[in-house]
């Protein structure tokens, strides 16, 4: 029986000939069409050996090569909708850009720039020219330097101040961040040598000053941006350790993490030290994330102490580590939104998602479920629940936001083959699964969002 349907599979270029390749081969290079006629016919093979049933038809077969030409045309790296409720999900691209970093781009993308020419002088100019004097304005720092992203701003910085040489660091603030990145191979790879001082739990001023000798070249500060620990503890305070790298004669850098340029306490969100708190209390150097916190795109920054940061400019790495034209416009426009604090928080959208109150995220939640109701098909039921959302980012471990939960029900699917559905979907909607319910977070739902939601929910129930 096997080998009697392996016969009843037609021949590659038999399928090629027909009516409905030709019209395929129309709209697709023919290389792909038949890459995709080969891959379809192998499947059946495949199912038929498996004792699968199939369907040898034109048409069904025609369907198949169609959807396989459809996928292979797709892109690897899609927009997909974050229901999740993390706000800067790492694996979902971190922060959302702002419109106004998203016309930047646009206008240094389709042409010629500026990007190191200084059109005052008619000479060479300097890339991060176009945003040092936005950063020391908002952070309050005497100099600043960018690049692609805070690993290698750390790196940048340890290789230029602290070459063959110690830096003292707290065992407690030894930080593995996503990918098992660790803040020690960082410091390895920098040429610098790590010296642990305190316990896990608890670290002293004494014992940094007790580790220090002719050899120490910084004192790090590393904010534990993905954890906490609490009950027994100590900590040493930047206050403390700048206080203490004035008495010593050793300059202070802090690891910043995500980097805030705005006090969000104001808006229920506490306990994230400002950049600017790390340069009021003294800190020397300070590095920090372009994407998480401050919500623009991946960019690693440096601020600091002019004579610190000069040697930083020049040194050989600053050229693997440089940011691309694209993402130095959409800092440089996400930056100048942070002139307006308000502005900020309405405009950049990382922000809008992390101050949105109780109340939006309900109304949000209703308007969005009287939306879907009317379009889509009785087979899915909408259930509003109230739950809660984070920062996500390696940002705020402990910070948990109330927010509106939308749970979605489709006849005769569960929870599981919802998700699954909805992931692989035209725009892929990703959201979690919670005590056998699919829920979707409306906090991290975009507006411009809502449409792909619709398409793609339909798209399951049908």
């Amino acid at each position: 029986m096997k080998q009697e349907l392996l016969k009843q599979i037609p021949k590659v270029d038999r399928v090629l000939a027909w009516d409905q390749m030709t019209a395929l081969a129309a709209s697709h290079p023919r290389t792909e069409l038949l890459a995709a006629v080969r891959q379809v016919l192998d499947r059946l093979r495949g199912a038929v050996r498996h004792n699968s049933s199939v369907d040898l038809s034109r048409e069904h077969l025609s369907l198949l090569v169609s959807a396989e030409l459809a996928c292979r045309c797709r892109p690897s790296l899609r927009e997909v909708v974050n229901g999740t409720g993390v706000v800067i999900h790492t694996n979902l691209g971190r922060s959302p850009l702002a419109f106004e970093a998203e016309e930047a781009i646009r206008r240094v993308s389709c042409g010629y720039s500026n990007l190191e020419y200084d059109l005052s002088s008619g000479v060479r100019g300097k890339r991060h020219d176009h945003v040092e004097g936005l950063i020391c304005e908002l952070a309050g720092a005497e100099a600043a330097l960018v690049v692609n992203n805070n690993a290698a701003a750390v790196i940048l910085a340890l290789s230029t101040l602290a070459l063959g040489r110690e830096v003292i660091v707290s065992r407690g603030e030894l930080v593995e961040i996503g990918g098992s990145f660790r803040i020690p191979e960082v410091m390895q790879q920098s040429g610098a040598h790590l010296v642990e001082v305190g316990a896990t739990n608890c670290t002293h001023v004494r014992d940094y000053f007790n580790a220090h000798n002719d050899a120490t070249a910084l004192l790090l500060k590393v904010h534990t941006s993905n954890f906490a620990v609490v009950g027994f503890t100590a900590e040493v305070s930047v206050e403390e350790l700048s206080v203490l790298g004035k008495k010593i004669g050793v300059p202070v850098m802090a690891d910043a993490g995500s980097g805030c340029l705005i006090d969000l306490a104001p808006y229920g969100i506490p306990g994230e030290p400002t950049v600017g708190c790390y340069l009021d209390a003294g800190v020397d150097v300070v590095t920090f994330s372009g994407d998480k916190l401050l919500g623009g795109p991946q960019a690693g920054i440096i601020a600091g102490k002019r004579e610190l940061l000069e040697p930083m400019k020049r040194h050989p790495l600053m050229r693997a580590f440089r940011m691309d034209k694209l993402s130095l416009a959409a800092l440089e426009a996400t930056l100048r939104l942070y002139r307006d604090e308000r502005h900020a928080i309405c405009e950049i959208p990382t922000l809008r998602m992390l101050t949105a109150t109780p109340v939006e995220l309900s109304r949000r939640a209703d308007r969005l479920v009287r939306l879907l109701r009317r379009r889509l098909p009785k087979t899915v039921t909408l259930l509003k629940h109230k739950g809660e959302s984070s920062a996500g980012g390696g940002s705020l471990p402990l910070l948990c936001l109330p927010t509106t939960l939308l749970e979605v029900r489709i006849s005769g699917l569960s929870a599981q083959q919802i998700e699954q559905r909805l992931r692989g979907a035209s725009q892929p909607v990703i959201g979690r699964i919670q005590r056998e319910r699919f829920l979707l977070d409306v906090r991290t739902i975009l507006e411009h969002d809502m449409p792909a939601l619709e398409a793609s929910l339909g798209e399951v129930a049908a």
